[in-house]
């Protein structure tokens, strides 16, 4: 018998371009063994990449490529030695991929399952019960908005979508303060002593080990039932092991807030020591790529540096990651690990809004100058652009409390609320920021002749957002841009007394437009089927083109926890008109 410690897990590698669905499977086994053989189709795969050795385990990395072909189809995939069976569909080739989005896959206080509605994978369950008909529960009864999908898909043998978009906080790290003795003890000395901190070969060993083991602890843990048994766990666990994943981290991935301390804070030895780890697990677990590929950030010895604004030599992505076929294609000359594809008539550009996060800064200069790059080079059979960021770039604006947080000051690592406004592109000192996205969004939308949409999470609510141009009069689609929020699958939302107090307030101040200078203005929408701006619901969000040419309508539907079932919510965004 095989013991799988992590996995599989499935990532999305690109290729569409070219008629290939590039695949691969992590898992984690003992590296005192030989490692397993996983057959596709029944057919041995070739023998896998080591991402990495650590701790008496090997993490591995196996290529489940297949090629597309004139119609969608569903193939199979095995590791020898456990009695499971898994699936994923492949579009055909140029079709739209049928996506889901979700964020949020945790807790930020352990405590936070208690104010759940229903299990802490409940949300997970109704998901995959949605994406593949053989794992639902023999008691699952699906509803109208499911039915509409069971002929086009179930009904053929498929699964329902072809992607799974992570959008930022797939595992929380927040407990690290309190399962670390020495951290802890940090979190109590005065600040002086904080800054001054330095961490030993002692200590920096368990931080590596805890950012490495805790993705097995909470991506496959021991008390879900093991594959190959009846009862399937429907979990993240499952959902990543049948759905290629497309994966940025946000804060928690790293610790929460990171990026939103002040400069002396964000440099100090403790904090840099943390993110290296965070960073290197994050490149192998969430980006599949081998530890022995990072290459270490560096700040830039040409450019006078402000405190605050980190700016990091651009990596030359293409001559890093050339000798390995099955690199994620991230955007050459940038520091971070922004990336994008091109898949039929749909483009996603996934941004890193971590790597050079400072208090006033989200991307440095050489990643601006990337993503442009990138989008003035977009495949003229795209239509729609998914635009990913795992902040909200239009959500309601909390001035008040933003002033009070800057007079009375905040700098620890345990509030959560403080970092979280101070993340916002709404927050006043990433305005210009904000203004530079739409704008660059904008332009691309107009000279691509293409529909842009923004992905968000983050924010523990559903929302829907839209920016204007108001300097135009645009009847093709290039004047607007619609941004769609899911979170959490995982994370409670706003359910305590304060926490609906918030809501409410959020929910007032949502109804006022955001006037961002002459040309910008911004405004929450009424969520589709309520009467409210923010559903403080757990929620994840299917993304569905109408059909597979570059000018078609994208139907996005949140699906909204509730006390009983789930609630749909329908919204249709119109392609660019030609």
């Amino acid at each position: 018998m095989t013991k799988l410690y992590l996995g599989p897990v499935l990532s999305f590698r690109g290729g569409a371009e070219k008629g290939e669905w590039k695949v691969t499977a992590l898992i984690a086994v003992s590296d005192k063994e030989a490692f397993p053989v996983i057959r596709l189709n029944g057919k041995a795969v070739s023998a896998p990449l080591i991402l990495l050795r650590h701790g008496g385990k090997a993490y591995l990395r196996y290529d489940l490529s297949c090629k597309q072909t004139a119609n969608e189809r569903r193939v199979e995939y095995r590791i020898d030695g456990i009695e499971e069976t898994w699936h994923f569909t492949v579009p055909a080739k140029g079709q739209a991929p049928r996506m889901a989005y979700v964020s949020c896959n945790g807790f930020s206080d352990p405590s936070g399952i208690r104010k759940l509605i229903k299990g802490a994978d409940a949300v997970w369950e109704d998901l995959l019960c949605n994406h593949d008909k053989t794992v639902r529960p023999s008691d699952y009864r699906i509803d109208k908005e499911q039915l509409w999908h069971e002929t086009r898909t179930h009904d053929k043998g498929l699964q329902r979508f072809h992607l799974l978009l992570m959008g930022g906080d797939q595992i929380y790290f927040d407990p690290i303060w309190e399962d670390i003795k020495p951290l802890k003890e940090w979190v109590n000395l005065p600040r002086s002593r904080q800054l001054a901190y330095k961490v030993n070969a002692a200590l920096d060993k368990k931080i590596e080990d805890y950012y490495i083991a805790y993705y097995s602890d909470r991506w496959l843990q021991n008390s879900r039932a093991p594959w190959g048994t009846a009862r399937k766990t429907l979990d993240s666990a499952n959902g990543m092991a049948r759905i290629p994943t497309v994966m940025m981290w946000d804060d928690h991935d790293i610790f929460d807030g990171w990026g939103s301390y002040s400069p002396e804070m964000q440099r100090c030895h403790l904090f840099q020591r943390l993110f290296y780890h965070a960073r290197r697990a994050f490149w192998i677990f969430q980006m599949q790529q081998a530890a022995d590929q990072l290459p270490e950030l560096k700040l830039r010895s040409d450019i006078p540096m402000r405190i605050d604004d980190p700016i990091f030599e651009p990596a030359a992505w293409s001559q890093i990651l050339k000798s390995d076929k099955l690199a994620l294609p991230l955007l050459d000359n940038q520091p971070g690990f922004s990336f994008a594809f091109n898949i039929g008539p749909v483009g996603l550009l996934v941004a890193d809004l971590r790597t050079e996060r400072s208090y006033r800064q989200i991307m440095g200069p050489d990643t601006w100058r990337a993503l442009q790059s990138w989008l003035g080079g977009i495949s003229d059979g795209t239509g729609h652009l998914l635009f990913i960021s795992s902040v909200p770039v239009m959500h309601p604006k909390l001035s008040l409390a933003e002033t009070l947080m800057d007079n009375l000051g905040f700098e620890h690592v345990l509030d959560s609320s403080a970092d979280d406004l101070k993340d916002h592109w709404t927050n006043d000192d990433h305005e210009g920021e904000r203004k530079r996205l739409l704008e660059t969004l904008f332009r691309t939308a107009k000279t691509k002749q293409l529909r842009i949409t923004v992905l968000s999470g983050d924010v523990h609510v559903a929302a829907w957002g839209v920016v204007h141009r108001v300097d135009t009069e645009c009847k093709d689609g290039c004047d607007q841009i619609q941004q769609l929020t899911s979170s959490a699958v995982v994370h409670p939302s706003l359910v305590s007394v304060m926490e609906r107090i918030f809501c409410h307030m959020l929910n007032s101040i949502a109804k006022k437009k955001q006037t961002l200078d002459v040309n910008l203005s911004a405004e929450m929408m009424l969520f589709p089927g309520a009467n409210r701006y923010v559903m403080p619901n757990r929620n994840w969000l299917a993304l569905e083109l109408d059909a597979d040419a570059r000018n078609s309508k994208l139907w996005a539907s949140w699906r909204c926890e509730t006390q009983t079932v789930f609630s749909n919510h329908l919204l249709a965004i119109e392609g660019f008109k030609q």
